[in-house]
Formats: structure tokens, C-alpha cells, sequence
């Protein structure tokens, strides 16, 4: 494979750029000099992209679009790869162990998946992985989730959403003769005494490269001691681990790895099917009293739910079925442009895990044939940004704070500490979108009213941050605090990630541009560059008040 260059650390690679001498202003030259960088990514990324549309997914009939609704068309497809997990060679490289036991006890009585990031059945290979084990022990199988009352800034919005999602997940349960537990606390606190009362013989969890999710597994594995505890990565197409033993570069790098491990891993999933073996216990379950877990939450209860987002599984593939329907024909070419409604919109389900990232790739490559740029930058972003965050998040324990930057820029932003602000303003300032600029204001609006901001946007909105606020440590603050609070996408690797990289302060994923007051030679965005790329007067209309 041909390789072409792409943007180094600083240091590993001279750079001339054509700039204006104004340290104010963003230039078109400077937006020539990114789409030349951009230019030089593109054969790679094609390549990624055309080996995705090639591979074959273990069927020869794949056709996403002669059956609708598009739901149908999925669970058609599942049933043609085979009838169960058990006639589907699965991937053990998808599971890692996290205890040392190695044996299930004979006296067992069931399986358990203990469900956190992927919150659904189908499309799920923790869950295909647990009915797999099931069958073959010959046991019943039961899914639990563990529900704590209070998680980082994540308020009422984010936990109804995810709450409404997991009463689907229950409903599907019963119909496939699985046990569904909804367990109120700690999982290194309820699950001990859920394993010991049920006679679990094996704990199946998904993965989270995320600090808080991955010490609940580790002090799950250090308190369960008598029973096998495996975790596999249902989030990635390529499991997290197995695509890189490091922290990468940049999506130069870890594409490459990707790009490898493609013909082992993008397969199609088989079924989760009505399960053979039932639990004694099974008529004795209650349904969960979910008006009671809503009452339990302890969140800010002012951030409304939104009307636009159905939670939960179906919610998602319907969302899914109208982006290849009705905008990503537009992708392409209006992707960046927040005027226009082409984006995919679909990162509160995969954030939740109510959908699979590697489902929405099967779908819209098969597609690559009609909108190539569409498909292509798709692919880039689901795909390659998506996993290089759960690499950057596994592999920096400093994925939320300065320290976490590359050393360049670490000491351009120290360099630039003492610079004065023209505006400071402070955390209720910006969050109550009270500064001076207008289009600035239309995203936080947004983000309030809807739960979502565009992703062009996001950047712009997240530097203005670090122009107004007296340091970069309390701009990464402000920045997480605000996109935890309001985003139904929040608290995910791919916000972390994309607040301390370029639309931010840290140069994550990044490299030095010219240097400027505040910013050092971090990447810089202002009003009027935004003015040449889209209708910001229309924009900031749309979104003038809360």
C-alpha cells in the first residue's frame, strides 16, 4: 500500500505556512494550508474506506435497502448469517479476562452479562458472547445493569434517556426468555451478593476506556474471586487493546492498525436469539417500578428532556434509516455548515451504546458506490476519530486535564498563561450564554434547548473557552462541566478528546499552527473565519434566545 505524509509532532517535520502578519484573524490562506493537510490524509483514508466497503461480511446477500423498514431489513440479515451465536465462529480476541479465574463452578446456575456502556441486545458481542457461553453450559441467562444515582454532571436529560432505553431492553429480554435486573448502587457493591443468590457461573461485561466505568470493573474483579470475570469490547469494531498496546499519535497512526485488523473484525453480527434454557426464578421476577428509579435519581432535575431524540434501540435505527434516506447525500459537502440538517445526529445512541457504530459502518458502506465523500468522511469519523478516542481515553489516565496535552503544547499554553484577555467571563457567564458574541451564544443555546451541538460549532465554541477565561485549566473545566451537563453525548471519550485536542487548548491529535496571544501556536477559529464557511447570520437567528 502506498503510504503519503500527514501532519507530525513538532519537531519531526518542517512546515513553511502562508499566513498574514495579523495575529487576530484566522486568513484564507490558512484555510488553504488545512485543506492541503487535509489532502494529504486522503489517499489513506480512501483506502480505509474502499477495504470497508469490500470486506466480506460472512453472507453473500447483503441488501440493506429492499426491506422496510430498515429494522426489518437488520433482523433479516442477522437471521441469514446463521440461526445462533453457537454456529458463528466469534472472535475470542474480543475478550480479555479481568480476574484469574479461569473454571466455571459445576454447581452453577446461570450466566450473567452485566450490562454498562452497550445498552442493547442485538449487535452487542458481549451479549452474543454471553448466550454463547449460556448454551453451552447449558444454563439460563440473565442481563444486569447498575444503576448509580448520581454520575459526573450527567442530569436528568441524560439519565431519562438512558433510563427509557434500558425499559426497551427489558421488554426485548422478556421476549427472548432472558432475566432483566435493574440493580440499584455500585456494581462492586450489589453484584457480589447478586452472583452469590444466583449462582452465577461466569460475569461477561462491555468495555469503557473511561476512568470511573473501568474502576468499577476492576474492583468488581478484585471482589468476585470464585468465578470467571471476562470483559469484552462490544463499543469498537477493532477491540480497544487489541488495535494498539499505546497511546497514539494521531488518526495517521492508528488508522494503519485499523486498516490491518479490518478483515478479522468488520463482520456482520449473527442473532441473539429467544434463549433455550429458563431460569426457575423467571416467573418469580417483578417488573421494575421505574416512576420509583426515576424518583431515586439524585441530578439536577432542571435540564429538560428533549423532543427531537426517540431513546433506545428502535429510536436509534430510525434515526439511522432517515440519515441514509434523507441526508447523507448532502454529508459531504455540508457536513461543516450548522445551517444545514445533513449530519447523522446519531451520537446519543451510539454514546449509550443503544446502537452499534459497526452496524451504522455496514450500512453506509454498502452505499459508498452512490456518495463516496459522504461515505468516506463518515467512515473516518465513526470509525478511525471514534476509536482513536477510546485509544487516547485507555491509554492517558490525564484524558480531562491539562496534563494530558502533548508537551509542546503544555508549554505554548504556559508560554501564553499571562497573555490579557480582551473578555473574561465566568462559569454561569457562559453558561447562561451571556458574553458579547453572538454566534457563540446561538451554540450554547442550542446545546441547552436540544442536547446537541454541531460539531463545526463545537470547536468554535470550545476555543472562545480558552479566550475568555483566565486559564486553560479552567477552561477544560468550564468546557466538561457544560458539554457533561447539557449533551446527551456527554461524558463520552469522543467530547474528552475533542476538548483537549484541537477544539481546545492541548494540541491532542493536533499539531502547532502559527503562534498568537492566548492560544500560543494552538489551533485558532474567530467569528470571521466561521462568516466564510457558513451563514452565521442565520444560525445566530435561529438561536437568539433560551
Amino acid at each position: 500500500m502506498s503510504k503519503r505524509k500527514e501532519s507530525m509532532p513538532m519537531g519531526k517535520k518542517k512546515r513553511v505556512k502562508r499566513t498574514s502578519e495579523s495575529d487576530c484573524n484566522t486568513t484564507e490562506k490558512e484555510d488553504e494550508f488545512e485543506e492541503e493537510e487535509q489532502q494529504q490524509q486522503q489517499q489513506q483514508k480512501d483506502e480505509l474506506a474502499s477495504k470497508i466497503t469490500n470486506t466480506k461480511a460472512n453472507t453473500t446477500v447483503i441488501d440493506y435497502f429492499t426491506i422496510k423498514p430498515l429494522q426489518s431489513a437488520i433482523d433479516h440479515i442477522r437471521k441469514s448469517i446463521c440461526s445462533s451465536i453457537t454456529e458463528f465462529k466469534f472472535n475470542k480476541t474480543r475478550v480479555r479476562p479481568i480476574n484469574k479465574i479461569n473454571e466455571i463452578p459445576q454447581d452453577s446456575q446461570t450466566i450473567l452479562y452485566w450490562m454498562s456502556r452497550d445498552q442493547r441486545l442485538q449487535d452487542n458481542w458481549a451479549m452474543l458472547y454471553a448466550q454463547r457461553l449460556a448454551i453451552k453450559q447449558q444454563l439460563p441467562l440473565h442481563v444486569a445493569f447498575c444503576l448509580v444515582p448520581t454520575f459526573l454532571a450527567a442530569s436528568l436529560r441524560a439519565y431519562r434517556f438512558m433510563l427509557k432505553g434500558l425499559r426497551e431492553v427489558e421488554k426485548e429480554c422478556q421476549q427472548l426468555n432472558i432475566i432483566f435486573h435493574l440493580l440499584l448502587g455500585k456494581a462492586e457493591n450489589v453484584l457480589p451478593k447478586f452472583v452469590e443468590d444466583n449462582k452465577v457461573g461466569t460475569i461477561i461485561t462491555d468495555f469503557s476506556p473511561l476512568r470511573v466505568p473501568r474502576q468499577w470493573v476492576d474492583n468488581v474483579g478484585k471482589k468476585i474471586t470464585k468465578i470467571p470475570v471476562v470483559q469484552v469490547d462490544a463499543h469498537n469494531v477493532v477491540p480497544c487493546w487489541h488495535a494498539s498496546p499505546k497511546l497514539e499519535y494521531g488518526a495517521r497512526t492508528i488508522r494503519t492498525k485499523l486498516h490491518k485488523h479490518m478483515n478479522e473484525f468488520f463482520t456482520e453480527y449473527p442473532p441473539v436469539i429467544k434463549h433455550p434454557h429458563t431460569s426457575t426464578t423467571h416467573s418469580e421476577m417483578k417488573t421494575i417500578d421505574w416512576e420509583t428509579v426515576d424518583d431515586s435519581l439524585q441530578v439536577d432535575r432542571t435540564v429538560n428532556e428533549v423532543s427531537w431524540a426517540t431513546p433506545g434501540y428502535t429510536g436509534g435505527i430510525a434515526q439511522l434509516e432517515s440519515f441514509i434516506n434523507e441526508r447523507i447525500m448532502s454529508f459531504g459537502t455540508s457536513r461543516n455548515d450548522p445551517t444545514k440538517n445533513v449530519l447523522s445526529n446519531l451520537s446519543p445512541w451510539l454514546h449509550y451504546g443503544q446502537i452499534s457504530p459497526q452496524r451504522a459502518l455496514l450500512i453506509v458502506a454498502k452505499l459508498r458506490s452512490k456518495y463516496k465523500e459522504a461515505c468516506d468522511e463518515y467512515i473516518e469519523e465513526t470509525f478511525v476519530r471514534r476509536e482513536l478516542s477510546d485509544n487516547y481515553c485507555f491509554y492517558q489516565d490525564n484524558y480531562d486535564n491539562i496534563n494530558g496535552a502533548w508537551d509542546w503544547a503544555k508549554k505554548t499554553l504556559n508560554d501564553h498563561r499571562k497573555d490579557k484577555r480582551t473578555y473574561e467571563y465566568s462559569r454561569d457567564d457562559l453558561e447562561y450564554a451571556r458574553t458579547t458574541d453572538k454566534l457563540w451564544n446561538a451554540a450554547q443555546i442550542q446545546m441547552i434547548k436540544e442536547g446537541k451541538m454541531h460539531g463545526f460549532l463545537r470547536m468554535y465554541w470550545a476555543k472562545k473557552i480558552l479566550e475568555w477565561t483566565k486559564t486553560p485549566e479552567e477552561a477544560i473545566e468550564i468546557s466538561i462541566y457544560l458539554n457533561d451537563k447539557y449533551n446527551l453525548d456527554g461524558r463520552d471519550p469522543n467530547g474528552y478528546v475533542g476538548n483537549l485536542s484541537y477544539c481546545l487548548s492541548c494540541g491532542i491529535h493536533d499539531q502547532g499552527w502559527r503562534e498568537r496571544p492566548i492560544f500560543g501556536k494552538i489551533r485558532y477559529m474567530n467569528y470571521d473565519g466561521c462568516k466564510r464557511k457558513f451563514d452565521v447570520k442565520q444560525f445566530e437567528n435561529k438561536y437568539s434566545c433560551l
